[in-house]
């Protein structure tokens, strides 16, 4: 699993981005946990996920609303698919509003420019 630490901060909120092939919601699942077997991760707020699949797409916000959906439109207009993508989310103690959807945006936006070609 590709992991980006350490991406955004702001107002105390950190952000980390990670991501792998994946070709099922169960795989997506077993990639989550092996990433929240490192503590950081674990312990993290929340780990939004997104991945399109032929079988459709999946997603799970991990309780930040709507951030799985930011993920599924990024990877849609990509045209990226079997690959899961993680937006990791350190709770810095103050509301971002709104501006957790840029914030999730910008992650995956660093995860893709990274991505290397041999992988889209």
């Amino acid at each position: 699993m590709r992991i980006i630490e350490n991406i955004i901060s702001d107002r105390g909120s950190k952000y980390a981005v990670s991501g792998a092939p994946c070709a099922s919601e169960e795989a997506a699942k077993a990639l989550i946990k092996e990433l929240c077997r490192r503590k950081k991760f674990a312990k993290a707020t929340h780990n939004s996920w997104g991945l399109l699949t032929s079988a459709g797409p999946v997603k799970n916000d991990d309780g930040e609303s709507g951030a799985g959906m930011v993920i599924l439109r990024m990877l849609e207009r990509e045209g990226l698919s079997d690959h899961l993508v993680v937006v990791t989310r350190w709770y810095g103690g103050k509301h971002l509003g709104g501006d957790r959807f840029r914030h999730v945006q910008d992650a995956v936006r660093t995860y893709l420019e990274a991505l290397p070609e041999s992988e889209r």
